[in-house]
C-alpha cells in the first residue's frame, strides 16, 4: 500500500466529506479523474502523490485546509502557482493547498499600488498593471508565481530601478499555522512583514500581496545580443567594466548557453556554445540605444535584437525556453565582481555544460537593491554586485543526475562558502539555509517563526526551524 493510499484510508470518508462540504473550492482525491492533472507541477523532477489537494477559491478555504492539516497531522504543501524548483509545492501522502484559483489582481493607479492574490503569476500581474503604465519587479518568466518569488526576494528586470519584489511589499494577508487571518504592514504585525520580505514561506499562507508600483512602459528599450561562445571571457570581462557605471534604469544579465535553433540566429551556430547579454532600459525609450550600446559591443556580434518593445513583451521573452514538464534543478551564488578568477570559473563551467538545456545566468545587481539597509528586510545579501544562477535541466530522467552534478559543481566553483539565493536553490538543508542569511537575520527569523509557527507546520520550504524543533 502506498503512503498516499494509507493516509487516505486513515482519514475516513466522513471526515473527508465534512472537509469537502466546508469548501467553496474543490477537494481532489486520488480516485478523482482530475487528480493526476491536479497533482502535477511545473518542475517534472518532482512526481509526488498527495493524499488530498484543496483548490482554494478564497481565504475561508485556506483557513479550513490549514486547520484540517493541523488537526489531522498531515504534511502541508502550499502551491502558489509557480515553478517550485525544489518541489515544495507537493508532497507524498500529505495535503496540498493549491491557490491557483485565487488569481485576481487589483490596481490602484492613484496610489500606485498593486494587490495580487496568492495564486497569481507575474503574467497575471503585468497584464493588469501595464494597462495603467505600472510595474513592480517581477519574474524573468511570466509563469513565475508571485508568492514564492516575492517571499524569497525577487530579482528581475527592475531590480536596479525598484529593488527586489520583497522590497516593494508594503502589505500582505496571511493565514497562520493556528488558522488566524492576519493583515501585516508597517503598522500592523510589522515583524511578520519584515520576515515575509525574504524569509520564504515559513510563516503562513500569504493569500494577498500589496506592492508599491512604478511608472514603467508601455514601451521600454530591451532585448538581447548574442556573441560567439569562444568569446565568453571577453564578454564577461567587458561586461564587468561597462556595468561599473551603469545607471539604475539599466538591468542586465549574461547567459552562457547553447544556441537554440531559432530563425534570428545563423544556422551555423545552432547547437553550439553561445553567450547572450539580456537586459532592459526602463528610462525614456529614446535613451535606451545609447545606454545599452556598451553591452552590445563586447565582441563580434552574432545577432543584436535590442530595440523598443512593450514591457510585457520583455517580460514574456524567455517564456518559450522554460516550458512546463522539464526536469529542473537550480543553484546560486552571490559574488562581488567579474575578476580573472571568476571569469575563468564561469568559462570552465560553460565548457562543461551537460546538455543544451542547461546554462549559466550572471545577473547584475546593485542599484536600488543595494541601497536598502541590510536589516530592513529578511533578504540576506545586499553587498554583492552579481549573482550566478545555475540552471540545470533535462528532458527526461536519463540526463537529470548528470545535470544536477554539473550544477552543484558550477554553483560552488566561484566560492564554496558563498551565500545562496533561496529562490534559486534546488534542494534544502540547514547549512544552505543558514548560509543564505547573516547570523543576526537568521536568529530574528527564528524568533518570528517561534511566534507564528512554533510547531513548524510550514516546513516544506527553505526551512527556518523554530526553537522547539
Amino acid at each position: 500500500m502506498t503512503t498516499t493510499q494509507a493516509r487516505q484510508d486513515s482519514l475516513g470518508e466522513a471526515t473527508l466529506g465534512e472537509l469537502a462540504e466546508g469548501l467553496r473550492g474543490e477537494l481532489i482525491r486520488p480516485s478523482d479523474p482530475s487528480y493526476d492533472d491536479a497533482r502535477s507541477i511545473w518542475n517534472a523532477a518532482h512526481d509526488k502523490k498527495p493524499a488530498l489537494i484543496v483548490r482554494c477559491k478564497g481565504v475561508a478555504d485556506v483557513i479550513r485546509a490549514v486547520e484540517f492539516a493541523r488537526s489531522e497531522g498531515l504534511t502541508l504543501a502550499v502551491r502558489g502557482g509557480g515553478h517550485s524548483i525544489p518541489g515544495f509545492s507537493t508532497t507524498d501522502g500529505g495535503i496540498v493547498i493549491d491557490l491557483a484559483p485565487m488569481n485576481s489582481v487589483r490596481i490602484d493607479p492613484d496610489r500606485r499600488r498593486i494587490v495580487a492574490q496568492g495564486g497569481c503569476t507575474w503574467g497575471d500581474v503585468d497584464a493588469e498593471a501595464q494597462a495603467f503604465g505600472l510595474a513592480v519587479t517581477g519574474g524573468l518568466v511570466s509563469s513565475t508565481g508571485v508568492a514564492g518569488f516575492t517571499l524569497g526576494g525577487g530579482i528581475g528586470w527592475l531590480v536596479r530601478k525598484a529593488g527586489l519584489a520583497c522590497d516593494n511589499l508594503v502589505g500582505a494577508d496571511v493565514v497562520t499555522a493556528d488558522g488566524r487571518y492576519l493583515h501585516t504592514s508597517e503598522t500592523e504585525n510589522p515583524e511578520l512583514l519584515w520576515a515575509l520580505r525574504g524569509g520564504g514561506g515559513n510563516f503562513g499562507v500569504v493569500t494577498s500581496f500589496e506592492f508599491k508600483a512604478y511608472e514603467v512602459g508601455p514601451t521600454v528599450f530591451a532585448g538581447l545580443v548574442f556573441y560567439p561562445g569562444d568569446r565568453a571571457a571577453d564578454v564577461l570581462r567587458g561586461f564587468g567594466t561597462a556595468a561599473a557605471g551603469a545607471p539604475d534604469d539599466l538591468s542586465l544579465a549574461i547567459n552562457l548557453t547553447t544556441a537554440p535553433p531559432l530563425p534570428f540566429l545563423p544556422e551555423e551556430v545552432h547547437g553550439k556554445p553561445i553567450v547572450a547579454v539580456l537586459g532592459m532600459w526602463s528610462g525614456q525609450p529614446e535613451a535606451g540605444d545609447a545606454a545599452t550600446r556598451p553591452f552590445r559591443e563586447l565582441a563580434p556580434v552574432v545577432a543584436d535584437l535590442f530595440g523598443p518593445m512593450p514591457y510585457n513583451a520583455m517580460q514574456t521573452l524567455l517564456d518559450p525556453l522554460f516550458p512546463r514538464g522539464l526536469r529542473n534543478y537550480f543553484r546560486s551564488a552571490f559574488f562581488a565582481d567579474l575578476g580573472p578568477t571568476t571569469v575563468d570559473a564561469l568559462v570552465a563551467a560553460h565548457a562543461a555544460v551537460p546538455n543544451g538545456l542547461s546554462e549559466l545566468h550572471v545577473h547584475h545587481l546593485g542599484g536600488a537593491m543595494g541601497r536598502v539597509p541590510s536589516n530592513a528586510t529578511a533578504f540576506g545579501t545586499r553587498d554583492r554586485e552579481y549573482i550566478l544562477n545555475v540552471v540545470a535541466r533535462s528532458e527526461d530522467a536519463a540526463g537529470y543526475d548528470a545535470a544536477v552534478d554539473w550544477a552543484r559543481s558550477a554553483g560552488s566553483s566561484l566560492d564554496p562558502s558563498a551565500a545562496s539565493y533561496v529562490n534559486f536553490t534546488g534542494e534544502t538543508n540547514e547549512d544552505i539555509v543558514r548560509a543564505s542569511y547573516p547570523a543576526a537575520t537568521y536568529q530574528r527569523l527564528v524568533s518570528v517563526k517561534n511566534t507564528y509557527d512554533p510547531t513548524n507546520l510550514f516546513h516544506l520550504n527553505q526551512n527556518i526551524k523554530p526553537a522547539s524543533a
